[in-house]
């Protein structure tokens, strides 16, 4: 998996924004805002990875089982998928 061009990660203040640009932005007017575990998410998703290393990714940095690594990274993808984020 991997997100698609057009969009990027910014930190705003305490926050990190995801806004579309160029022509992605004709398309998707939103902005999405993500906490540190979903930066953690899109920062694997923007190398390239698949479900096994966005969980990976979430037990490295997080003391959390792999049960609940894997279902927060579900959820973060079916979100991204929803809006057609994710290649």
């Amino acid at each position: 998996m991997k997100i698609r061009e057009g969009y990027i990660l910014r930190e705003v203040g305490d926050a990190f924004v995801v806004v579309a640009v160029g022509r992605e932005a004709e398309r998707f007017k939103g902005v999405i805002t993500l906490n540190e575990s979903a930066k953690v998410l899109w920062d694997a998703l923007a190398g390239g990875t698949d479900m096994d290393g966005l969980v990976k990714s979430l037990t490295d940095v997080y003391e959390v089982s792999e049960e609940k690594a894997r279902d927060s990274a579900e959820k973060f993808v079916g979100e991204l998928k929803k809006v057609n984020i994710i290649e």
